[in-house]
């Protein structure tokens, strides 16, 4: 079921909340069942015959979290003598934490990468040596095994204390952000689960809720999902595109994915607030950024701030010197793009901006200053010629994409333009069919107009911080309300669900 769709926000989301209020009202414990129950008929709308294999996935986490935990708590009642770390409970611990990590990662690895790995076997022996599965990947399989390990991290740590069975369960499943997040954190997240007052309605929250699920919807379905038909026409014929095509791909994808993936996280926010829980902030206006750090800062924020505490920390983070800093930073990227999807373009996705990470720490530590608009010029082209190996089928395709983009020779616009345009003609700018079929004449201005909202306009999330009950909110939610349900008449997926 998708946010995006009659049955959610017609059907499934009002019967939840009534159901949620008027159950939970009377009894915590009957809320969560019912918020648990609604989780899992949402997620196995999709298919069924994956709601197994997420119950499992949960009840193999809450018990190797428990053992954790309960080490943890003997351990801070040993901590006030000498502890060797040679201690059988130390070791116990130890081997329960790397048997949990070990677990999910071959769990995610089997669905998501077994068809990489053996693709690369039969590329590097020259012939087929295996079968490909083919493995249909379970939707939020990535999200929900990241937000289970960092729980078993943080029980090891002792910073994640036990809760009921029923209590977690409504923690990983919880619906606004089981399929594509914002990744949750445990410690953060449950003493909202456990308060009582969650289970009462609360019409603030749910005015704002409603406010940001309706900005977010109208991102998705008004902008993103226009965009999607003219990148597509550019990525399935990459071989045979002319200057402006390339262009016209290349910056439509950079804002069709801001604007699908934002526009879905702050409908989970929205859906958050409207159940009185306060999900992270998962994007604040990354393409306004003029470093490529402060691009990390504001794109995918929970995704960012979990491989920061769980694997760059780990891996020494910043306090072995400035060399092991940018290779730890470098290790974590491309770990980054292999999460993001099992093929090498995504590696070469998150490669690409590992470097250009260590060149801006280096930079930094040179003290040169540059203009603003030249900073933010070279952050933003760097992300969307990453972005083309992102999207790209495989690399031939990007290079091919990117080749367009920087031939001048192939300055074409088609025919049909020839009257609105024509006055380029002196310029080199020629009239011909293109292989696409894009009009990039239209397509470019229009794009250039969404990257100007994006740059001007305040984000969502922020926005909906100065909220104030009144006509001029309620015009502006019904007004984004109405024409998104009005343009949802057609099935389009998120693109985070394949990732």
């Amino acid at each position: 079921m998708l946010f995006s769709s009659y049955e959610f926000v017609l059907l499934f989301l009002p019967i939840v909340l009534v159901c949620l209020f008027v159950g939970g009202g009377r009894s915590p414990r009957v809320g969560s069942f019912l918020l648990v129950a609604a989780s899992l008929f949402f997620y196995g709308w999709w298919d069924v015959h994956y709601v197994p294999l997420l119950f499992a996935s949960i009840v193999f986490n809450y018990v190797v979290g428990g053992q954790l935990a309960r080490y943890a708590e003997g351990f801070e009642i040993a901590a006030g003598g000498h502890v060797s770390p040679d201690a059988p409970h130390v070791r116990a611990r130890k081997g329960w934490l790397f048997f949990g990590i070990v677990v999910n990662l071959l769990l995610l690895g089997y669905f998501k990468y077994m068809d990489f790995f053996l693709g690369t076997v039969n590329a590097l022996a020259g012939a087929d040596v295996f079968d490909l599965p083919h493995i249909v990947l379970p939707l939020g399989i990535s999200f929900y095994t990241f937000t289970q390990t960092a729980y078993l991290i943080d029980a090891y740590r002792g910073c994640a204390k036990r809760h009921s069975f029923l209590t977690y369960l409504e923690f990983v499943t919880i619906f606004p952000h089981l399929i594509a997040g914002p990744i949750i954190n445990y410690r953060e997240m449950m003493p909202q689960f456990l308060a009582m007052e969650n289970y009462c309605i609360c019409w603030d929250n749910m005015a704002k809720g409603l406010a940001l699920f309706s900005m977010g919807l109208f991102k998705k379905v008004v902008i993103a999902d226009e965009l999607a038909p003219w990148v597509q026409a550019v990525f399935s014929h990459a071989g045979e595109l002319t200057f402006f095509e390339g262009w016209a791909g290349a910056l439509g994808y950079t804002l069709q994915l801001y604007f699908d993936f934002s526009g879905y996280s702050e409908m989970a926010i929205g859906l958050g607030l409207m159940l009185n829980l306060h999900f992270p902030q998962n994007f604040d206006s990354p393409y306004q950024a003029k470093s490529i750090i402060d691009f990390w800062r504001r794109w995918h924020m929970t995704l960012g701030l979990w491989v920061k505490e769980y694997l760059y920390i780990p891996l020494g983070g910043n306090r072995a010197g400035q060399l092991r800093k940018l290779r730890n930073l470098f290790v974590s990227m491309v770990l980054i793009g292999l999460w993001h999807g099992a093929g090498w373009t995504f590696v070469a996705w998150g490669a690409m901006h590992g470097l250009m990470l260590m060149v801006n720490h280096v930079w930094r530590t040179l003290q040169i200053r540059l203009p603003g608009v030249l900073c933010w010029v070279m952050t933003f082209l760097g992300v969307m010629v990453c972005w083309v190996f992102f999207r790209a089928a495989d690399f031939q395709a990007a290079v091919n994409v990117l080749a367009a983009m920087t031939d001048v020779h192939q300055m074409v616009l088609p025919e049909h333009d020839l009257a609105r345009w024509g006055f380029l003609a002196p310029l080199g700018v020629m009239f011909a069919p293109l292989a696409s079929g894009l009009l990039p004449g239209r397509v470019l201005p229009t794009c250039l107009g969404l990257l100007c909202c994006a740059l001007l306009f305040k984000n969502p999330v922020r926005l909906v911080s100065s909220f104030h009950a009144n006509w001029k909110w309620f015009l502006l939610t019904a007004t984004l309300l109405v024409v998104a349900l009005y343009k949802m008449d057609r099935y389009t997926e998120f693109l985070y669900f394949q990732f």
